[in-house]
């Protein structure tokens, strides 16, 4: 059995290399959706009984740990220097560096990476994280899935 939550969060990005209006600073409104599978629990008097996960435990760790910070931040490439220093001279502000640049396919690639060890500390290997899928826009949205690494 697969069960899908929904989440939104606001960030801003820039692709430095691509050859379009996506190498300028800007910001989208993103959408991430974690799809786990297990068993549904059928044990009696437990609290996901008739669930695979409780949705509320699921948001909550997608919120923590992928939503929340990324929420209102800039998604920067590390070795996108100009922009790095740029964000490093603004006293508090909210900036997450990734490896590669934060594409999304790379975010979704990062979420699953993040969301699998969350998971897995919450649930052992009862709930298997199967999909991570980030939307950048509603009609674009790249995949991260279970046998993709």
């Amino acid at each position: 059995m697969r069960i899908t939550r929904r989440l939104e969060f606001d960030a801003g990005h820039r692709i430095p290399n691509h050859g379009s209006l996506c190498r300028h600073l800007h910001g989208h409104r993103y959408a991430i959706e974690v799809t786990v599978s297990g068993h549904i629990v059928s044990e009696e008097g437990d609290a996901e009984q008739g669930m695979v996960a409780d949705f509320i435990s699921l948001k909550s760790l997608v919120q923590q740990h992928i939503a929340t910070p990324w929420d209102h931040a800039f998604l920067v490439y590390a070795q996108d220097l100009p922009v790095v220093e740029f964000l490093n001279s603004i006293p508090g502000h909210r900036t997450v560096k990734f490896d590669a640049p934060p594409t999304a396919e790379h975010l979704s690639v990062s979420a699953f990476r993040i969301l699998e060890a969350a998971l897995a500390a919450t649930y052992g290997t009862r709930v298997l994280l199967e999909q991570v899928r980030i939307y950048e826009t509603p009609n674009c949205w790249a995949d991260a899935l279970r046998g993709d690494r």
